[in-house]
């Protein structure tokens, strides 16, 4: 028998994991892509599609993350937590949305014109688009670290509800288990 599907707001733990790899794995792909030229464009596109990926996971995180976030709120003292986690939730997302159409437009448009850039053109950009990449990372590691206190320091989880419906639980350190 399969566990049963968690509601909307209870999806957000098992999402929230989906854009962190895919966005933290694609500049790796980027930087092979730099160092092995002569199979560049494929390790490019592979990047592309992992950022995609990651970027449209990072939409449905913090989608899932606001409905979550209305039972996280009832806790008095992780407001302030929890206001800084989706601030850069949201910040995080629409960072790796606009690096990504950035990175698309600097793969697919050589493509589209069939004129490729040279080797050290290419190289100078695909550095300059990791510098940026990583200013996004420590976005994304920031919101990440914070959604980490909620859960660590402040209790909030992910569980089944008394009536055994999934959904989004706060346990209090007073609390008995």
């Amino acid at each position: 028998m399969l566990p049963p599907i968690p509601s909307w707001d209870g999806l957000h733990p098992i999402i929230v994991h989906f854009p962190i790899a895919l966005l933290l794995i694609a500049p790796i792909l980027i930087v092979l892509g730099l160092i092995f030229h002569k199979n560049g464009k494929a390790f490019m596109v592979s990047a592309f599609v992992l950022m995609l990926i990651g970027t449209i996971a990072a939409f449905i995180a913090v989608a899932t993350g606001e409905a979550a976030g209305e039972f996280a709120e009832k806790m008095t003292n992780a407001e302030a937590v929890l206001e800084n986690h989706e601030e850069l939730a949201e910040t995080t997302r629409n960072i790796f949305a606009a690096l990504t159409v950035i990175f698309g437009a600097f793969v697919f448009v050589p493509m589209l014109f069939k004129k490729e850039f040279g080797q050290n053109i290419a190289i100078l950009i695909g550095l300059a688009f990791l510098l940026f990449y990583g200013a996004g990372t420590i976005v994304l590691l920031n919101a990440a670290h914070e959604g980490g206190r909620l859960v660590h320091e402040f209790g909030v989880r992910a569980a089944m509800n008394a009536n055994g419906q999934p959904g989004i639980q706060i346990k209090r350190k007073d609390d008995d288990d």
